[in-house]
């Protein structure tokens, strides 16, 4: 089908789906190129709906790059909602960019993110809704390359079986990369291709590997099956942040985060031991104050946005944060601008910081201390003692925030009954606090999850909470909180451990993945889509049982289904610092005390290039040889 045929059906069907803005393209700031006189065509994909994937920075970040090279061209693409994709699939219309209408089987390349795993049955449906088979296998090179990455990626064997290639760690110059050796290879068959592109750091290739098992279904080795496949893929990085995005698209409907984000910071130094994104984006880099407030000003001039976000995984770690908030309240408090930092950690937030921050538009201020016992922030490295936390609640409420936003987790290892009973009696004490300035219009509203143990950190090894347990707290939790000024909003632990069965899956799973998808799975994350009948079924017609992946615990020796996947953090750093957990042991912040953690042996050639001050790790001086890589032909 054409781009003017697809243009002419959406004519006829759009006044009859929700929401058709979704689905029209033509916002401002969207970009379109002429689609002959472009040398490579990238269709940027984010498995879900346009109102969850607009607002994906990752994504933006991928677009605004591609479009940038004169040569290259990307468009996008999200999933159609339910009424939207039976119409198509009615009038056999095929998935298409938003910019051109360009079916999304024409472009050479389909670039996914997915940041979570509950998206893995969408990226089934949209490769689907393409015309292309969903297995990789199937697929051969008439058909575009199929590039997943994101934090799901960490742990790809559950898509093994779809993928072309996963990209590990950041992907701002890897994806350049493949598209360079894409084009330098597109006379050759898809399998010459994806070995040139396995050569590439950070590119995994799950074809070029086979997996093991013992007899109790526990992996026993993954294996390379061809010379250019490393026995480790090493995560990519970028050494310093690329210019920040500023050429936001304003979309025409409500997306979930009606701003515009700018990363301030990549990476974390907290090591919180049930942190995934703390652990695999290390190391910190820092954007410069005047990078920041540049980026600020060309946003406010091109989009007409009154929110700003200054991202992190902790943005009041950033070093320079007083003199950020500062700075930008002398140059643009004028303007009435919110100004949000959306991650904050107890210990960092300074009365300067609030007094910066304030803007009289006080609505509510999100605190994360995950537990609510010290002992439990012992045992999870969140330490901050009970008196820090209430005297920072104590300084919001004084200055005129009137709700306060305590974020915690249930089921973390070594938990009793009464560490859950501390989450009523601190969010009392906080409620109380908010009483002394605002009477009865203080507020506190609390959120609950359930732990979920992931990859690459030191709970990788622990099992998750027994769901009558986890049941049984949260009908406690709900008791409790029942109170004027207080209010109680959990995660659907059913819904945790089919997170739970993927996150720390194995390439089993790739066939659970698809029965569930053919049954109608789809929309995993939202709660009137999640089809938990199809997951279990498709696990039984398997073999496999949730148990084994969810409620087992590991033996410090076991080979994960993620071993070849190095994301720079030794197995011998995790297991210590799991070890250390069990005994409550804390590590500092490692910006002032290296735990030699693997990042500088493993990106040391990176390091050494890299401007010392651009990481928060220390410079490396020693000067080691670079391991020869393994030479293919000179593609012509």
């Amino acid at each position: 089908m054409t781009p003017q045929q697809i243009e002419q059906q959406l004519d006829r069907i759009l006044p009859r789906v929700a929401k058709p803005g979704r689905y029209t393209g033509g916002e401002l700031n969207q970009v379109v190129k002429d689609w002959d006189a472009t040398g490579y065509r990238v269709a940027m994909a984010f498995p879900d709906i346009y109102d969850i994937g607009m607002s994906n920075l990752g994504w933006m970040i991928h677009y605004d790059i591609i479009n940038k090279h004169r040569n290259l061209l990307a468009e996008r693409v999200f999933c159609p909602w339910d009424d939207m994709e039976a119409a198509m699939r009615e009038r056999g219309i095929p998935l298409f960019s938003l910019e051109t209408k360009r079916p999304i089987r024409d472009f050479d390349l389909l670039a996914m993110t997915l940041p979570y795993e509950q998206l893995f049955t969408n990226a089934l449906n949209l490769i689907d809704l393409a015309g292309m088979p969903v297995r990789a296998a199937d697929r051969d090179a008439s058909h575009p390359l199929v590039v997943a990455g994101g934090h799901a990626c960490y742990n790809p064997e559950p898509m093994a079986p779809f993928i072309d290639v996963f990209v590990i760690g950041e992907g701002e110059e890897v994806l350049l990369e493949i598209i360079g050796t894409m084009r330098a290879a597109a006379h050759l068959d898809r399998e010459t291709q994806l070995r040139h592109v396995a050569q590439i750091g950070g590119c995994y290739v799950p074809r070029f590997y086979d997996v093991s098992y013992h007899a109790d279904g526990t992996v026993a080795a993954i294996t390379p099956n061809v010379p250019e496949a490393p026995p480790k893929v090493l995560k990519a990085i970028v050494p310093v942040l690329p210019p920040p995005v500023t050429d936001f698209i304003v979309p025409f409907v409500e997306t979930v985060h009606n701003r515009a984000p700018i990363e301030i910071m990549r990476g974390c130094t907290r090591g919180c031991r049930f942190c995934h994104a703390g652990m695999v984006t290390r190391p910190v880099r820092e954007r410069p104050v005047e990078e920041v407030l540049a980026a600020m000003e060309a946003i406010l001039a091109k989009t007409g946005y009154e929110e700003i976000a200054l991202m992190s995984l902790s943005s009041s770690d950033y070093t320079n944060v007083l003199e950020l908030t500062r700075q930008i309240g002398a140059r643009f408090g004028h303007l009435g601008l919110n100004i949000s930092l959306p991650s904050l950690r107890i210990e960092t937030v300074s009365t300067q910081l609030m007094d910066n921050l304030g803007d009289g538009r006080h609505t509510g201020f999100t605190l994360a201390p995950e537990a609510a016992t010290e002992k439990m922030r012992n045992v999870i490295n969140k330490y901050v003692t009970h008196e820090e936390l209430l005297e920072t609640a104590r300084e919001i409420y004084r200055r005129d925030w009137r709700t306060i936003k305590l974020y915690f987790m249930i089921g973390h290892p070594m938990e009793e009954m009464a560490d859950v009973a501390a989450i009523v009696d601190l969010s009392r004490q906080v409620l109380a606090e908010g009483r002394r300035f605002h009477n009865n219009k203080a507020a506190v509203n609390v959120g609950v999850s359930t732990f979920i143990p992931k990859p690459h950190t030191p709970f990788q090894w622990e099992p998750m909470g027994q769901m009558d347990d986890i049941r049984e707290k949260l009908r406690y939790l709900s008791r409790e909180f029942k109170q004027p000024g207080m209010k109680l909003r959990w995660n659907d632990p059913d819904e945790s451990v089919f997170e739970g069965i993927l996150t720390r899956g194995d390439r089993r799973l790739a066939e659970v993945v698809e029965r569930a998808w053919r049954k109608g799975a789809k929309f995993d994350a939202w709660y009137d889509h999640f089809r938990q009948d199809a997951w279990y079924e498709a696990m039984a017609e398997e073999g496999l049982d949730p148990a084994f992946y969810t409620h087992r615990k590991r033996p410090i020796d076991e080979v994960f289904p993620w071993e070849h996947i190095d994301v720079a953090v030794t197995r011998r750093f995790l297991t210590g610092d799991y070890l250390m957990s069990r005994q409550q042991e804390t590590r500092v912040d490692c910006r002032h005390h290296c735990f030699a953690c693997g990042i500088l042996p493993k990106l040391k050639d990176l390091r050494r290039e890299t401007p010392p001050e651009a990481w928060e790790c220390p410079p490396v001086t020693r000067v080691n040889e670079r391991k020869k890589s393994i030479e293919l032909p000179v593609l012509s």
